[in-house]
């Protein structure tokens, strides 16, 4: 995978795999993984996050079931022609996660302003 990175969380309650699978979907989705780039192995990914193996693959696996990436023997895993459609699926999930920040930012006391802030900081980061 050159140059994007992938990062977990522990203290989300997203499941470490959701996390995964989101991300590369996102990377993949964006072009920023093209078509026919190589990712790591499962025990790679797993090592490099400190992750056990089984939640790293579970992440493979959802993503394989997507067509998003293709496994095969001696070949490694590889992200996968984007399938027609996969664009607005990740608008979607883009909105769904937005509301649940936006919802849990809001349980915390935050206002728009400080939500909007918080935001415009971490895409700067």
């Amino acid at each position: 995978m050159s140059g994007a990175a992938v990062r977990v969380d522990t203290t989300s309650p997203v499941p470490p795999y959701e996390q995964i699978r989101a991300q590369l979907a996102a990377l993949i989705t964006t072009g920023r993984l093209p078509e026919g780039e190589r990712l790591p192995t499962v025990r790679q990914l797993a090592a490099d996050l400190g992750l056990a193996a089984g939640t790293v693959a579970r992440a493979y696996r959802e993503l394989e079931a997507a067509s998003l990436i293709l496994t095969r023997r001696g070949a490694g895993t590889r992200v996968a022609p984007l399938p027609p459609g996969a664009r607005r699926r990740e608008t979607a999930e883009l909105a769904q996660v937005t509301g649940d920040f936006v919802a849990r930012a809001r349980a915390l006391g935050f206002g728009e302003e400080e939500v909007l802030e918080a935001v415009r900081r971490a895409l700067r980061a």
